[in-house]
């Protein structure tokens, strides 16, 4: 029997569990989220997970969402409270806790990947694979990576040049340089704090994708539309793995079964979905300015994208190691027959 059979036969057989579980009455998880049900982070990443396991987990397993920062608010904190069982699952941010999870930094170079898809997919099989510090005590759920972030400000951004003494804010400190070098000035600001700065004039735009340019209102503030792709955020739903082996083993196979490349496809598709539609919208209304960089700006762009790739690999041996590691993995990626149109 072949592992992958083996693998099916096994959970067949822990499904096939279920009713006498179910008797004892399901167990209640509780998810951490720090905005709404109708933000496109939840619609692409965590709703569908959740749709799933307690529709398929009836019974035996269900989630509860604690919207709106409920549980707490704070992005840095999120991983310590699955931890420490103040919630059971929640989204965390590695821009936001670089010591926690200091490899997570590899997805955030600028120029890597193609897409959110293609960076998500490594991101998944990385973790998987243990391949990544900081997750050992976490069973993740998905493994996201964002799609190349864009600026938007309240100033004019034609050309490169008009970034210079903007301050912007990043996610993260590998943005922050490649903004700096760029001319601007960043501020490093987690997603839920950027509106207040922005209304409060302390900065002039942010770094986010398309699909993320309404979910706080920085759509109300920002009119300049700079579409230069910087680096990406990486993000993951983490659940306490202990949380997770305590659990009945019925209970265990209705998340593993939703988890993993199963919600990283989807949610990495939905994303595309939205950054696409957002981008049209942006192009279609006359109060907006849409720029895509000019030949000239790209190469420029590029040309310190590599120099912010080789300073950060340059750091350490095992930044090097891990660089090559994920240039491998998109090479194999790309090579393979379920990447070719």
């Amino acid at each position: 029997m072949s592992l992958k059979a083996f693998n099916l036969a096994a959970v067949a057989l822990v499904l096939s569990l279920v009713p006498a579980f179910a008797a004892a009455g399901p167990v209640t998880l509780k998810l951490s989220f720090f905005t709404s049900n109708r933000s496109n982070i939840y619609q692409c990443q965590i709703g569908p997970f959740v749709d799933a396991v307690n529709a398929d987990g009836a019974g035996m397993v269900q989630i509860k969402v604690y919207f709106s920062g409920t549980i707490s608010p704070v992005l840095a904190d999120q991983p310590k409270l699955v931890l420490d069982g103040t919630a059971d699952l929640a989204i965390a941010v590695p821009g936001n806790s670089p010591q926690r999870f200091p490899d997570s930094a590899v997805f955030e170079l600028p120029g890597l990947f193609r897409d959110e898809r293609e960076a998500s997919r490594i991101f998944t099989r990385l973790v998987e694979a243990g391949a990544l510090r900081g997750f050992k005590p976490f069973f993740v759920v998905g493994a996201f990576v964002s799609d190349g972030e864009s600026i938007h400000s309240h100033k004019q951004i034609a050309t490169i040049a008009d970034l210079k003494g903007q301050t912007i804010r990043v996610n993260n400190e590998i943005e922050a340089k490649s903004l700096r070098k760029l001319g601007a000035i960043p501020v490093l600001l987690p997603l839920n704090k950027t509106m207040d700065a922005l209304g409060e004039g302390k900065i002039d735009g942010a770094t986010v994708a398309p699909a993320m340019v309404f979910e706080f209102g920085f759509g109300r503030l920002t009119s300049h539309h700079y579409l230069l792709h910087l680096g990406a955020v990486p993000t993951a739903l983490v659940m306490n793995r202990k949380k997770l082996e305590s659990l009945p083993k019925p209970a265990q196979a209705f998340i593993r079964k939703y988890s993993g490349e199963w919600l990283s496809s989807r949610a990495s598709a939905c994303f595309a979905t939205k950054n696409r539609e957002l981008a049209e919208k942006f192009k279609a209304d006359l109060r907006r300015t849409v720029v895509e960089p000019s030949p000239a700006d790209l190469a420029t762009a590029r040309s310190v994208f590599a120099s912010v790739v080789e300073e950060w690999a340059a750091k350490s041996p095992h930044n090097r190691e891990l660089l090559t590691l994920v240039r491998a993995e998109i090479a194999k990626l790309r090579s393979s027959k379920e990447t070719r149109p």
